[in-house]
Protein backbone atom coordinates (compact mmCIF):
# COMPACT_ATOMS: atom_id res chain seq x y z
CA UNK A 1 0.00 0.00 0.00
CA UNK A 2 2.87 2.37 0.74
CA UNK A 3 4.32 1.72 -2.72
CA UNK A 4 0.93 2.20 -4.37
CA UNK A 5 0.34 5.47 -2.50
CA UNK A 6 3.79 6.73 -3.45
CA UNK A 7 3.23 5.86 -7.12
CA UNK A 8 -0.24 7.43 -7.27
CA UNK A 9 -1.87 4.05 -7.88
CA UNK A 10 -3.92 4.26 -4.66
CA UNK A 11 -5.72 7.25 -3.18
CA UNK A 12 -6.92 6.00 0.23
CA UNK A 13 -5.18 3.28 2.24
CA UNK A 14 -5.27 1.65 5.66
CA UNK A 15 -1.87 1.85 7.36
CA UNK A 16 -0.76 0.42 10.69
CA UNK A 17 0.87 2.79 13.17
CA UNK A 18 4.11 0.91 12.50
CA UNK A 19 3.92 1.72 8.78
CA UNK A 20 2.81 5.34 9.00
CA UNK A 21 6.19 6.79 9.95
CA UNK A 22 7.94 4.59 7.37
CA UNK A 23 5.59 5.88 4.66
CA UNK A 24 6.20 9.51 5.60
CA UNK A 25 9.92 9.30 6.35
CA UNK A 26 11.33 6.50 4.21
CA UNK A 27 8.97 6.85 1.25
CA UNK A 28 9.12 10.65 1.39
CA UNK A 29 5.36 11.20 1.54
CA UNK A 30 5.36 14.28 3.77
CA UNK A 31 1.92 15.13 2.36
CA UNK A 32 0.35 11.94 3.77
CA UNK A 33 -2.54 12.63 6.15
CA UNK A 34 -4.42 10.52 8.68
CA UNK A 35 -8.08 11.02 7.78
CA UNK A 36 -10.00 8.43 9.85
CA UNK A 37 -9.72 5.47 12.21
CA UNK A 38 -10.17 1.74 11.62
CA UNK A 39 -9.72 0.08 15.02
CA UNK A 40 -7.86 0.33 18.32
CA UNK A 41 -6.36 -2.23 20.66
CA UNK A 42 -6.22 -1.92 24.43
CA UNK A 43 -9.38 0.11 24.98
CA UNK A 44 -10.80 -0.89 28.35
CA UNK A 45 -13.54 -3.49 28.08
CA UNK A 46 -12.60 -4.58 24.55
CA UNK A 47 -10.34 -7.28 23.16
CA UNK A 48 -6.57 -6.93 23.24
CA UNK A 49 -4.28 -9.07 21.07
CA UNK A 50 -2.88 -12.08 22.91
CA UNK A 51 0.63 -13.49 23.00
CA UNK A 52 0.52 -17.15 23.89
CA UNK A 53 2.76 -19.95 25.12
CA UNK A 54 2.16 -23.65 25.71
CA UNK A 55 -0.08 -24.15 28.73
CA UNK A 56 2.08 -26.99 30.06
CA UNK A 57 5.38 -25.42 29.01
CA UNK A 58 8.14 -23.80 31.07
CA UNK A 59 7.36 -20.18 30.14
CA UNK A 60 5.60 -18.58 33.13
CA UNK A 61 6.77 -14.98 32.78
CA UNK A 62 8.25 -12.78 30.04
CA UNK A 63 11.79 -13.17 31.40
CA UNK A 64 11.54 -16.91 30.80
CA UNK A 65 11.73 -16.21 27.06
CA UNK A 66 15.47 -15.59 27.31
CA UNK A 67 17.21 -18.02 24.98
CA UNK A 68 13.90 -19.06 23.42
CA UNK A 69 12.37 -18.80 19.93
CA UNK A 70 9.70 -16.15 19.36
CA UNK A 71 7.39 -16.09 16.35
CA UNK A 72 6.23 -13.02 14.45
CA UNK A 73 4.09 -12.54 11.35
CA UNK A 74 6.50 -9.97 9.87
CA UNK A 75 9.32 -7.87 11.25
CA UNK A 76 8.14 -4.30 11.77
CA UNK A 77 4.43 -5.12 11.65
CA UNK A 78 2.10 -3.58 14.24
CA UNK A 79 1.90 -6.88 16.16
CA UNK A 80 5.64 -7.42 15.90
CA UNK A 81 6.50 -3.97 17.26
CA UNK A 82 4.14 -4.44 20.22
CA UNK A 83 5.70 -7.81 21.04
CA UNK A 84 9.25 -6.44 20.80
CA UNK A 85 8.22 -3.54 23.04
CA UNK A 86 7.02 -5.95 25.74
CA UNK A 87 10.20 -8.01 25.58
CA UNK A 88 12.27 -4.81 25.62
CA UNK A 89 10.46 -3.69 28.79
CA UNK A 90 11.62 -6.92 30.41
CA UNK A 91 15.24 -6.53 29.32
CA UNK A 92 15.14 -8.85 26.31
CA UNK A 93 16.46 -7.84 22.89
CA UNK A 94 16.21 -9.59 19.53
CA UNK A 95 19.27 -11.66 18.52
CA UNK A 96 20.98 -11.02 21.85
CA UNK A 97 18.41 -12.70 24.10
CA UNK A 98 15.99 -14.56 21.82
CA UNK A 99 15.60 -15.76 18.25
CA UNK A 100 12.83 -14.33 16.05
CA UNK A 101 11.27 -16.32 13.20
CA UNK A 102 8.58 -15.24 10.74
CA UNK A 103 5.54 -17.22 9.65
CA UNK A 104 1.93 -16.50 8.59
CA UNK A 105 -0.73 -16.46 11.31
CA UNK A 106 -2.47 -19.68 10.14
CA UNK A 107 0.71 -21.72 10.77
CA UNK A 108 1.31 -20.51 14.31
CA UNK A 109 -0.78 -23.00 16.29
CA UNK A 110 1.06 -25.92 14.66
CA UNK A 111 4.46 -24.28 15.23
CA UNK A 112 3.63 -23.81 18.91
CA UNK A 113 2.16 -27.28 19.42
CA UNK A 114 5.19 -28.87 17.74
CA UNK A 115 7.46 -26.84 20.06
CA UNK A 116 9.25 -25.21 17.16
CA UNK A 117 8.61 -21.83 18.79
CA UNK A 118 7.98 -20.74 22.38
CA UNK A 119 5.74 -17.68 21.90
CA UNK A 120 3.21 -16.73 19.23
CA UNK A 121 1.06 -13.65 18.62
CA UNK A 122 -2.52 -14.97 18.59
CA UNK A 123 -4.64 -12.39 16.78
CA UNK A 124 -8.36 -12.54 16.06
CA UNK A 125 -9.77 -14.85 14.67
CA UNK A 126 -6.92 -17.31 15.29
CA UNK A 127 -6.88 -16.59 19.02
CA UNK A 128 -10.44 -17.94 19.29
CA UNK A 129 -9.46 -21.27 17.73
CA UNK A 130 -10.66 -23.88 20.30
CA UNK A 131 -7.78 -26.18 19.35
CA UNK A 132 -5.31 -23.42 20.22
CA UNK A 133 -7.10 -22.79 23.52
CA UNK A 134 -6.66 -26.45 24.45
CA UNK A 135 -2.87 -26.28 24.28
CA UNK A 136 -1.97 -22.65 24.98
CA UNK A 137 -2.41 -19.90 27.51
CA UNK A 138 -1.98 -16.14 27.34
CA UNK A 139 1.36 -14.87 28.65
CA UNK A 140 0.45 -11.21 28.08
CA UNK A 141 -1.81 -9.04 25.95
CA UNK A 142 -0.91 -6.04 23.85
CA UNK A 143 -2.51 -3.69 26.39
CA UNK A 144 0.11 -4.87 28.90
CA UNK A 145 2.87 -4.02 26.45
CA UNK A 146 1.93 -0.58 25.14
CA UNK A 147 -1.47 0.48 26.47
CA UNK A 148 -3.92 1.80 23.90
CA UNK A 149 -2.77 1.24 20.32
CA UNK A 150 -4.31 3.00 17.36
CA UNK A 151 -3.65 -0.06 15.23
CA UNK A 152 -4.94 0.97 11.81
CA UNK A 153 -5.76 4.41 10.42
CA UNK A 154 -7.08 5.59 7.07
CA UNK A 155 -4.67 7.77 5.10
CA UNK A 156 -4.67 9.85 1.93
CA UNK A 157 -2.31 12.39 0.39
CA UNK A 158 -3.08 16.09 0.76
CA UNK A 159 -3.27 16.97 -2.97
CA UNK A 160 -5.89 14.25 -3.47
CA UNK A 161 -7.86 15.44 -0.43
CA UNK A 162 -7.79 19.06 -1.62
CA UNK A 163 -8.88 18.13 -5.14
CA UNK A 164 -11.67 15.75 -4.11
CA UNK A 165 -12.87 17.13 -0.79
CA UNK A 166 -16.61 17.18 -1.57
CA UNK A 167 -16.56 13.61 -2.87
CA UNK A 168 -14.49 12.49 0.13
CA UNK A 169 -17.04 13.92 2.56
CA UNK A 170 -19.82 12.05 0.73
CA UNK A 171 -17.72 8.89 0.79
CA UNK A 172 -17.06 9.20 4.53
CA UNK A 173 -20.75 9.86 5.18
CA UNK A 174 -21.56 6.51 3.54
CA UNK A 175 -18.72 4.79 5.38
CA UNK A 176 -19.88 6.11 8.76
CA UNK A 177 -23.40 4.88 8.06
CA UNK A 178 -22.04 1.42 7.24
CA UNK A 179 -19.75 1.39 10.29
CA UNK A 180 -22.57 2.30 12.66
CA UNK A 181 -24.82 -0.35 11.13
CA UNK A 182 -22.24 -3.07 11.79
CA UNK A 183 -21.66 -1.82 15.34
CA UNK A 184 -25.38 -1.83 16.19
CA UNK A 185 -26.09 -4.95 18.32
CA UNK A 186 -29.46 -5.47 16.64
CA UNK A 187 -27.64 -6.16 13.37
CA UNK A 188 -25.19 -8.65 14.88
CA UNK A 189 -26.74 -11.80 13.42
CA UNK A 190 -26.80 -10.28 9.94
CA UNK A 191 -23.21 -9.04 10.32
CA UNK A 192 -22.15 -12.59 11.21
CA UNK A 193 -23.99 -13.91 8.16
CA UNK A 194 -22.25 -11.37 5.90
CA UNK A 195 -18.84 -12.34 7.29
CA UNK A 196 -19.67 -16.00 6.78
CA UNK A 197 -20.66 -15.44 3.15
CA UNK A 198 -17.54 -13.41 2.40
CA UNK A 199 -15.16 -15.94 3.91
CA UNK A 200 -17.18 -19.09 3.08
CA UNK A 201 -17.11 -20.02 6.78
CA UNK A 202 -19.94 -20.87 9.20
CA UNK A 203 -21.44 -17.59 10.48
CA UNK A 204 -21.24 -18.78 14.11
CA UNK A 205 -17.46 -18.50 13.90
CA UNK A 206 -17.98 -14.74 13.91
CA UNK A 207 -19.92 -14.46 17.15
CA UNK A 208 -17.17 -12.12 18.42
CA UNK A 209 -17.43 -9.71 15.50
CA UNK A 210 -18.22 -6.08 16.43
CA UNK A 211 -18.75 -6.99 20.10
CA UNK A 212 -16.66 -6.41 23.25
CA UNK A 213 -14.77 -9.56 22.22
CA UNK A 214 -13.55 -7.63 19.19
CA UNK A 215 -11.16 -4.66 18.98
CA UNK A 216 -12.64 -1.21 19.58
CA UNK A 217 -14.17 0.55 16.57
CA UNK A 218 -15.01 4.22 17.05
CA UNK A 219 -18.54 4.87 15.72
CA UNK A 220 -17.39 8.29 14.48
CA UNK A 221 -14.17 6.81 13.01
CA UNK A 222 -12.10 9.35 14.89
CA UNK A 223 -8.54 8.22 15.71
CA UNK A 224 -6.95 8.63 19.12
CA UNK A 225 -4.16 10.94 18.03
CA UNK A 226 -2.50 10.97 21.47
CA UNK A 227 -2.25 7.18 21.44
CA UNK A 228 -1.12 7.20 17.80
CA UNK A 229 1.66 9.66 18.67
CA UNK A 230 2.92 7.35 21.42
CA UNK A 231 2.72 4.37 19.08
CA UNK A 232 4.73 6.14 16.37
CA UNK A 233 7.27 7.38 18.94
CA UNK A 234 7.73 3.76 20.02
CA UNK A 235 8.68 2.68 16.48
CA UNK A 236 11.44 5.30 16.63
CA UNK A 237 12.60 4.17 20.08
CA UNK A 238 12.84 0.58 18.84
CA UNK A 239 14.90 1.66 15.83
CA UNK A 240 12.45 1.08 12.98
CA UNK A 241 12.53 4.74 11.85
CA UNK A 242 15.25 7.37 12.19
CA UNK A 243 13.14 10.13 13.71
CA UNK A 244 9.73 10.69 15.22
CA UNK A 245 6.86 12.71 13.73
CA UNK A 246 4.28 15.21 14.91
CA UNK A 247 1.13 13.22 14.15
CA UNK A 248 -1.16 16.25 14.39
CA UNK A 249 0.73 17.85 11.50
CA UNK A 250 0.07 14.75 9.45
CA UNK A 251 -3.64 14.51 10.24
CA UNK A 252 -6.74 16.00 8.65
CA UNK A 253 -9.88 14.90 10.46
CA UNK A 254 -12.06 17.63 8.99
CA UNK A 255 -13.57 15.31 6.37
CA UNK A 256 -14.78 12.62 8.77
CA UNK A 257 -15.87 15.30 11.27
CA UNK A 258 -17.96 17.06 8.60
CA UNK A 259 -19.44 13.74 7.48
CA UNK A 260 -20.38 12.88 11.07
CA UNK A 261 -22.45 16.08 11.34
CA UNK A 262 -24.77 14.99 8.55
CA UNK A 263 -28.00 13.24 9.57
CA UNK A 264 -27.74 9.47 9.60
Amino acid sequence: MVTALANGELEVANLAYSTLAIAIENAGMDDLRVIADEFRDGVEGYYSQEFMVLADGPIRKVEDLKGKVVMTNAAGSAIDVAMRAMLHKHGLEDKRDYTMVESPFPTMRAMLSEKKVDLIPAVIPFSYDPELRKIARTLFVQRDAIGITDMIVWTARKPFIDKNRAAMVDFMEDTLRITRWFLDPKNHAEAMAIAGRLTKQPPERYDWLFTKRDAFHDPDMLPDLAALQKNVDMTHELGFVRSTLDIKKHSDLSIVEEAAKRPN
